[in-house]
């Protein structure tokens, strides 16, 4: 079954997110309408190899001409370096604004080409077409593009939301074990924000899909998307309730920075689930959750071999994560700024936050207490 989730609101040009299975073969025939000049596929190598042939040969048959762009795998690409080789590539390619750009593969990929896209003679029209989880259910869904620069990640990009999203289940049997367990910690974040029935599903029988059953993924993927489409047509620019989303990004980023960005050490899910993990713990110890709720969050993430404790990932100073949680896009004037909740299903934002009670809560977590 194949479903179609609009994406509405604000300033935007609505757009569909379209999710099922066997929907490679389809991208040129839903491309078609859009496609008024050629495409240039953005993609990395390992995706390229895996879907490139495929999705240049669905255009073909729809009578869009394309060409394969790619990028090296890894956060390494989120960089100025590759922005402005991918710029200079498409330029060479001699597109024009009536062109599109195709993001073929996960989060990096999307970042990248939507960033490209969002700057390319001022802007011209992109597809996301998402390989992995994580990107299907979050980075593929409400316009963020961004590159990478050695203080932070997401630093530098601008909201540039596609014309279409296009979510292949099938794809999603080609990941390796630990990226889908990474993509699934996003899913729980979205239960975990505003939906405690969702959350309590995927705790129980849809726990399925994060060892890859495809029924359990495609209704986590759709609900997911439901989720974040909801919070982007109300706030697409993150002035107030987009900042949701961000349910363990805060913690996750400063880790991920600490660790620089190694993926091979921690993947950007595994991140996630460890911020959101410590974004409940947190919530516990200044009063505004109850503890069987962080209980709770940890045995899901567990369950699905995720991160919940920083001693799971590596050592860490205290002061080290708190200085690089003062420089997220969320702090405003250096104060801290973090998602927490008042229970499963109910996230809120919470302003100006002390950051010596972070730092010293940082410092029981990094020693194991």
């Amino acid at each position: 079954m194949t479903t179609v989730v609009p994406v509405s609101g604000g300033d935007f040009r609505p757009y569909e997110v379209v999710v099922g299975r066997g929907l490679m073969a389809e991208l040129g025939e839903r491309m078609a309408p859009l496609a008024r000049g050629r495409t240039v596929v953005i993609t990395d190598e390992t995706v390229g190899r895996l879907h490139g042939a495929a999705a240049l040969a669905s255009l073909k048959a729809a009578g869009v001409h394309g060409r394969l762009l790619t990028v090296p795998p890894g956060e390494g690409s989120k960089s100025f370096a590759e922005l402005e080789r991918v710029i200079d590539r498409m330029l060479a390619f001699q597109l024009d604004r009536k062109d599109v750009v195709v993001a073929l593969g996960g989060g990096v990929v999307g970042d990248l080409a939507g960033l490209a896209a969002a700057l390319f003679m001022r802007g011209i029209d992109f597809v996301q077409v998402p390989t992995t989880l994580l990107a299907q259910v979050d980075s593929s869904v409400g316009g963020k593009t961004a590159i990478d620069t050695p203080r932070g990640k997401n630093l530098v990009g601008t909201f540039h939301q596609p014309r279409l999203v296009v979510a292949d289940i099938d794809v999603l049997a080609t990941l390796p074990e630990r990226q889908l367990r990474s993509g699934w910690a996003e899913v729980l974040k979205h239960g975990l924000i505003c939906d405690a029935d969702f959350f309590d599903w995927l705790s129980g029988e849809g726990a399925a899909g994060a060892a890859g059953d495809p029924g359990a993924l495609e209704r986590a993927v759709v609900r997911s998307v439901e989720i974040k489409s909801a919070i982007v047509g109300e706030d697409e620019k993150e002035a107030g309730r987009r900042a949701l989303l961000n349910l363990g990004h805060t913690f996750g980023h400063a880790i991920e920075a600490e660790l620089g960005f190694d993926e091979t050490k921690l993947t950007h899910g595994e991140a996630v689930a460890l911020g959101c993990a410590l974004a409940f713990r947190f919530s516990v110890e200044i009063g505004a959750c109850q503890p069987e709720e962080g209980a709770k969050v940890k045995a899901a993430l567990d369950a699905a071999v995720l991160p919940t404790r920083l001693t799971q990932v590596g050592a860490f100073r205290a002061a080290a994560l708190v200085k690089r949680m003062a420089g997220d896009k969320k702090a405003e004037g250096g104060r801290l700024t973090l998602i927490l909740a008042r229970r499963i299903g109910e996230a809120f934002v919470s302003k100006d936050v002390d950051a010596a009670a972070v730092t010293a809560f940082l410092e029981r977590e990094i020693a194991g207490r």
